[in-house]
Formats: C-alpha cells, structure tokens, sequence
C-alpha cells in the first residue's frame, strides 16, 4: 500500500428518506479542521436514490467536494449495496481520512466497509486529531506525522485510549451524534460534485425490504434541548421525576436521564445521557441525584452551565459543575421550581 497515494478528509454523509442527517454536518464540520492541519479538503460521500438535492445542504456546512452515489438500489439503507458503494469509493479516490457517524446505519457499515478496504476502524471516537505517531518519540522507531489521533473511552470508560492507524489506509473513525459541532452554515455555498456509480448487481446479499414500520416517539430528542433537567438514581423512585418534570416545565426545559435510572426501568432509553447513551450540549444542564460517573460525564461536559444538587458533598459531580448545591433534592427542587415560577411572574 503506498500511503502516499490517499489524500484528504472524506465524510460519510448519512441521509434518512432523502434528508441530511445532523452527524452527516458534525462531521463536515469536524474534517474542515482535520483537513485544514493537513492542506487538504473536505469530501462528502453522499449515497442514495434521487439524492442530488441534498449536495448544497452539504456544500453550505462546509464541503469542498460532493461524490455523489445515485443508484435506486441506495433506495433504503441496506448493508450490502452501501457497503458496496462506499468501499467503491475508497478504492477509487483513496481518501487519507473516512469519518462516519456512529448511528444504526453507521456502526452497520463501518466495520465492514474498513473490512473490505483492509484498513483499521476506531469505534465512538470523543476526539479527534492531527498528530504525531508514537506521540512521544520511541529510540529505534520511526515517529510518522500527519495522523490521524482517534481517542475513545476504553474499559467501560475507566480509561482514554488514543489510537492511531500508521500503517494502512484510509484512517477510519466513527463519531456518535453530538460529539463534535457543525461548521456555520454558509448560505449559498458550492461544492464540485463528482458523480460515480460503481455498478449494482443484486444477490443473495442483498436484503428485500417488504415494508418500512415508523416508530412515532412522543419523546422529545434530548440532544436539541437547550435546558436539560436530568435525574440519575439518587431520585430515588420513578415517582420522583415528578419534581424533574416540574422544574424543566418552568424552564421551558426536558427531562433527561442517566443510564442507573435506564436500567432501573424508570425511563426509556432515548432520554439517557453519557457514554452509552446521548451526547449532549445543552445551555444548562440540571443533575440532580447523578453521581458523576465518568460514563455519564462524558455525554455533558461540554454543556454551557452544568449545575448539580447531591447530598453527597463528594460527589464527582461536583467536579464538572458550575454551581453546587449539596442538600435533599426532595427539598431544593421544589423550592427551586416555585422561585422560578415566581420570578417569571413578576416579569
């Protein structure tokens, strides 16, 4: 393999029933400054049918250039001819550096795609960089530049591992939602598109869709609020989130959760907050009764204001927050919520 033949950033961008999803611009976002330590640009690989509309959405976040997958096979995602198209395009335009989004349909073709190109792949990166590799030069090996420096929790989050790819390309990574930001949005920018089409045979691989089932979740997406309200088992009963729900209504607020409250059954999963849940960047983060794990930490430490109430003075939670209240929940919360009505009143 001769690296020095791969150049650039390439984004997976994902679409849904012919809409741009958000990783799809996070990732954008995230190669601009990838691609601007490294010279270089910034590709979207848009795969679909009848996708053509989306490139300016694509090009306005920040695409240099759009390759452009159109086939009606792309219809619906199914593993075999994404993956197919997607390796087609690595082995055509041999990008340095592929990103994908660490949603259902990502962590479905990453893996196969990086298997099927001979590369390597680091799964729900929280960072990425451009480095040196090793990053502390090793008496007798050489240190490579220009790398690309995936960093990921290891060890149920006990550990942060930075991994690197030295030898073989691309450099692939997959990013979950809502770990990196978009760019500004450029209202009428361009990107050069390039249309390719590998060719699509189907076969025993390739999955009949008989009928696409909708869930409609009357839940609201946690990762758009600008006020979260987030209890973890410190709450302690699912009868108690009634004081949550209280407090994010004056706000204007949601109710978020952590994985202990999952598991106990108390809220579903869409509402939870960390590692293995959602990525969250709201304007105030509420924790009440949340120790701090580290898993739970790495999904909101990046909020605006992060203001924590534990009775527990020791709390890691302490330790990422803004402001502190130590204290009964069952107490502060509700005195809380009745000073925000009142000040709301007085308005």
């Amino acid at each position: 393999m001769n690296l020095a033949e791969y150049k650039g950033v390439y984004v997976f961008a994902q679409q849904v029933d012919n809409e741009v999803s958000g990783i799809a611009l996070e990732l954008i976002g995230k190669g601009k400054d990838l691609a601007k330590d490294l010279d270089t640009d910034v590709t979207a690989v848009l795969i679909g049918s009848d996708v053509k509309g989306l490139v300016d959405v694509l090009a306005e976040y920040g695409a240099d250039k759009v390759i452009v997958v159109d086939d009606p096979e792309l219809k619906e995602y199914r593993t075999e001819p994404y993956a197919h198209a997607l390796s087609s395009v690595i082995n055509e335009f041999k990008p340095d550096i592929m990103l994908v989004g660490a949603t259902a349909i990502g962590r479905d073709l990453g893996p196969r795609v990086s298997a099927r190109v001979h590369t390597g792949l680091t799964a729900d990166c929280t960072q990425l960089d451009i480095g040196d590799f090793p990053m502390v030069a090793v008496p007798g090996k050489e240190q490579k530049h220009n790398q690309l420096l995936m960093t990921r929790p290891a060890f149920g989050g006990n550990t942060i591992a930075t991994i690197a790819c030295p030898d073989f390309r691309p450099q692939m990574a997959t990013v979950r939602p809502g770990v990196m930001q978009k760019a500004e949005r450029v209202p009428g920018a361009k990107a050069e598109v390039i249309e390719f089409n590998p060719g699509f045979t189907p076969d025993n691989k390739y999955v009949e869709i008989l009928e696409v089932v909708k869930a409609v979740s009357d839940v609201a997406d946690i990762m758009d609020a600008k006020i979260l309200v987030s209890g973890g088992r410190g709450v302690g009963s699912p009868e108690n989130f009634k004081l949550l729900e209280d407090l994010a209504d004056a706000l204007g607020g949601t109710v978020s959760c952590s994985r202990a409250v999952v598991d106990s059954g108390w809220k579903p999963r869409d509402l939870q907050v960390g590692q293995t849940g959602k990525t969250v960047r709201p304007q105030v983060y509420f924790a009440i009764g949340i120790s701090g794990a580290i898993q739970h930490v790495a999904g909101m430490e990046e909020s605006d204001i992060i203001v924590a109430i534990n009775k527990d003075e020791n709390a890691p939670i302490f330790d990422v927050a803004d402001y502190g209240i130590v204290g009964d929940l069952n107490k502060i919360v509700p005195a809380l919520t009745e000073q925000i009505k009142a000040a709301k009143a007085n308005k």
